[in-house]
């Protein structure tokens, strides 16, 4: 099967550019604010050489940039090169600058208020935290450029349809219009939260806040958002890996189920973040509980389709034997790069997947709320299979895009590697000291780590420490793949006109199944259990909650105004 050749022009280049190389700062960024977090901690440090003396500020800046900002713009970034590429038609380019121009002026906003000090809301935002009004504008506008560039790909999918009938709708589509799917319906309750709520509140036009009504929104949005953040891996996983390990994927069907089951089972999960609320029943926590374990089902296909499709190329590369066809995947072949951060990704999302059943479940849950355990499953998720696919695919973009050969391929080989190494060590010391009380979202260099303290817990020091060697192993990674990144980005292009091609798989097994042929079910679907799912939540917060709650700072003791 030879791959689609697609020309490339200025204006994509110029755009994609932007949606690659300004997030990708920030998310370095990102990450050196995570460094500095494990150093708080640890007490290795009392004061961050940017950020100030302000442990949250930073953790604020760490968790927007990365897990928002960063997320959001490569999304976007993949959905405007893999949908015309697949679809094999042109992008409008107004479109998709007017939401390319939103992305960065809100993104630019936001961060420009967490570092002023306006907004220390952690990236959760939870009231009655309250951050200056022009910080929850900025997520606005992010919001909104999101929507355009899903808004703009739809006519071209329908077009696409009219003109195909009866040709299935291309893999690397269907995972991509169910990942903004998912994101649409879950940013409405966010886009209530922020203009009915949080931002009348900022800009004092009323006086107090329903907390449980906006968490409540909140987490409606903020678990599919790590759906937001899988499914594109998950469309590297399906559409590209099996052919990068030299094989197929095993099943199409099982990869359009997998996207079909995201829409449906998705977004009726959030109140499990909410186990401890009390304004909530028990009763429709449990149903909460169960579609969060629903949610496993696609996973537990995706498991064992890749699982099939990587013996398959094993295989297919002289493998023998019970597991020999493991030993023959490319892990280290510098011309298959990107399938290292694709494996790496998921051989960590297997432990981020394991450790999410803890979250899930009421009982266990109870056990970890609030700990270090919640981060260190966190990142073995957002900062496992999503961060290295979203990193292996920019860098593969921008070569593509800017048509530049990519530099230090050994270099960016080990990167993954590294990565992997530093966060496996460094979730372990957060969800270990977690199991023992450690708490989350709490420097505790300054308390309980600090020996001159009342405090002090000597039994969490060595957790502590292991959290700081892996973050520092996380950050040698990261530093890597920078210089790798920017000496190919300034590198001279190479002869001829830019063009992009992906790795497409073929299919092992290529059935053709009606009923997951068309979107329109699953959503209606989705909508009929959200409508179930959430409609006791909603009111037993407002018959169990009354009043509101004035604004808080995390650096006084007492209320702002």
């Amino acid at each position: 099967m030879t791959d689609y050749v697609m020309k490339i022009d200025k204006s994509s280049k110029y755009l994609m550019a932007t949606l690659l190389i300004i997030p990708m700062i920030l998310m370095f960024i990102g990450v050196y604010g995570g460094l500095m977090q494990t150093l708080f901690r640890a007490g290795i440090v009392q004061s961050d050489p940017f950020m100030g003396p302000d442990y949250y500020k930073g953790l604020t800046m760490h968790g927007v940039l990365n897990a928002i900002v960063f997320t959001t713009f490569f999304a976007v970034a993949f959905g405007n090169a893999v949908i015309p590429y697949a679809l094999r038609m042109a992008l409008n380019m107004t479109w998709a600058w007017v939401s390319g121009i939103l992305m960065l002026l809100g993104s630019v906003l936001a961060g420009l208020m967490i570092y002023m000090g306006e907004a220390t809301v952690l990236y959760t935002f939870y009231p009655p935290l309250m951050a200056h009004p022009l910080f929850y504008i900025g997520l606005v506008l992010l919001v909104v450029g999101s929507w355009i560039a899903f808004f703009n790909w739809i006519p071209m999918y329908l077009r696409w349809r009219r003109e195909n009938s009866g040709q299935r709708t291309p893999l690397s589509v269907v995972g991509m219009f169910t990942t903004f799917i998912v994101w649409f319906i879950a940013t409405l309750a966010v886009a209530v939260e922020i203009l009915f709520m949080l931002l009348p509140w900022s800009m004092g036009l009323v006086d107090e806040i329903n907390v449980m009504l906006a968490r409540t929104l909140f987490w409606f949005f903020g678990h599919p958002l790590v759906y937001f953040w899988l499914l594109p891996a998950y469309v590297m996983y399906y559409s590209y890996m099996p052919k990068l390990a030299g094989g197929k994927l095993y099943s199409d069907m099982a990869g359009r189920l997998v996207f079909m089951m995201f829409i449906v089972f998705s977004i009726p999960v959030g109140t499990h973040h909410q186990y401890m609320d009390p304004a909530i029943g028990a009763e429709i926590k449990f149903v909460h509980g169960f579609f969060t374990f629903m949610v496993t089902l696609p996973s537990l296909i995706t498991a064992f389709t890749l699982a099939a499709s990587l013996e398959y190329a094993g295989r297919k590369r002289g493998g023998t034997g019970l597991f020999g066809w493991m030993f023959k995947l490319p892990y280290f072949q510098k011309d298959k790069w990107l399938f290292s951060y694709l494996i790496t990704g998921l051989i960590i999302f297997i432990f981020g997947g394991i450790s999410g059943i803890v979250n899930a479940s009421y009982q266990m849950n109870t056990a970890v709320h609030n700990t270090a355990w919640v981060p260190g499953h966190f990142h073995l998720t957002v900062a496992g299979p999503v961060l290295l696919a979203f990193m292996g695919m920019s860098l593969y973009l921008l070569g593509q895009y800017l048509n530049k050969e990519i530099k230090m391929k050994g270099w960016s080989l080990s990167v993954p590697y590294i990565w992997m190494i530093g966060v496996f060590t460094f979730s372990w010391g957060m969800m270990r000291g977690g199991l023992i009380g450690m708490p989350r979202r709490t420097n505790t260099g300054a308390t309980y780590a600090n020996p001159d303290s009342a405090l002090f817990q000597p039994d969490w020091i060595y957790y502590i420490d292991l959290s700081v060697v892996g973050g520092v192993i996380m950050t040698l990674s990261i530093l890597i793949f920078a210089i790798v990144f920017f000496t190919t980005a300034l590198s001279k292009q190479r002869e001829g006109e830019a063009e992009l091609t992906f790795p497409v798989s073929e299919s092992y097994h290529d059935e053709d199944v009606s009923w997951l042929r068309n979107f329109k079910p699953w959503i209606i679907a989705a909508i009929i259990i959200i409508i179930i799912a959430y409609t006791p939540v909603i009111l037993d917060v407002l018959a169990g909650t009354y009043g509101g709650s004035p604004t808080y700072s995390p650096n006084s003791p007492v209320p702002l105004r």
